[in-house]
């Protein structure tokens, strides 16, 4: 049976509660590690406290935080009047609300949509984007990321901003405690403890960005297939893949975010670059653009 609209939705809903108990988890251990460590209790009531309250910002403004770190500032409606067209086409076509849209001041050609549905959602775009590729290729790009939204992958890509970068923030402020506060372990009953605390801000952020890496990849090929459909013209977003990946990296990317991207920022998934092992890929925020571009062509 095909897999619907409802049950991209419910997949994603269903992931992001479970990233939500995964960050509850992590924080509130590391929480309880550090309050035995210093025998203070009142660090585990600040880390229950802490990962609710990151939780609810995850969920209502984690789309604003990823535009802030992307830099994006709202598009004037009479500047990019072409870019408005295509966006409001699409949407049409794909039956989905107008989302807001965005501007990235970056030469790298690139774009990503955030938001928590189809009904708060937006798109940004890099001026790169809109100087280097042509009508179709931005059709083929935009599409893509409107598949995003209507898959309802919006929502769990933009949440694992939140957490994953928190996760980053509490480990390094613990490590730093730590450090500063070191004492002898002969002097020190918690040392067993101390240990477990360094192994777990070790832990922590490896197993926060797997988690984002590993959403992010899976989605990929579903919008690339899913935005060549709606456009009915493949061959313009493999083609705007060609160009993307020979493009310079992003000044504006940040770890946090690349995910989102269209297209690794980084440019670690270059076209013509040499085989990527297996550990390699499980550390790329995209699947290989070769393989896309092989797979999008298979459709025509």
């Amino acid at each position: 049976m095909q897999p619907t609209l409802y049950s991209f939705k419910a997949e994603n809903v269903r992931k992001t509660w479970a990233i939500f108990i995964v960050f509850l988890v992590i924080v509130i251990g590391l929480g309880w590690i550090f309050a035995q460590t210093y025998q203070s209790p009142d660090i585990l009531y600040v880390a229950v406290i802490f990962s609710i309250l990151m939780n609810f910002i995850g969920y209502w403004k984690s789309d604003s935080i990823a535009l802030t770190l992307a830099k994006a500032r709202p598009a004037d409606h009479d500047s990019n009047k072409e870019l408005y067209h295509v966006v409001e086409n699409l949407c049409i076509t794909a039956g989905i609300p107008m989302p807001k849209i965005y501007i990235i001041d970056d030469v790298s050609a690139n774009a990503f949509a955030t938001g928590r549905n189809p009904q708060h959602a937006s798109i940004a775009v890099t001026t790169g984007l809109l100087s280097r590729l042509d009508k179709t290729e931005i059709e083929g790009v935009i599409a893509h990321e409107l598949s995003h939204i209507r898959n309802y992958d919006i929502l769990l890509s933009t949440v694992v901003v939140v957490m994953v970068g928190f996760i980053a923030i509490i480990s390094n402020i613990f490590t730093r405690s730590m450090w500063f506060g070191a004492r002898d372990d002969r002097e020190n009953p918690n040392s067993i403890f101390a240990i477990i605390g360094i192994i777990a801000m070790v832990l922590a952020p490896i197993a926060a960005t797997l988690i984002q890496l590993s959403i992010s990849r899976k989605r990929e090929f579903l919008a690339d297939a899913s935005g060549a459909l709606l456009t009915r013209y493949p061959e313009g977003l493999a083609s705007a893949l060609e160009k993307i990946s020979s493009d310079v990296p992003m000044r504006s990317a940040q770890g946090a975010t690349a995910h989102l991207y269209f297209s690794n920022p980084f440019k670690a998934d270059s076209v013509g670059q040499n085989k990527i092992s297996f550990m390699a890929k499980l550390f790329m925020t995209h699947p290989p653009i070769e393989e896309r571009i092989k797979k999008l062509r298979e459709m025509e």
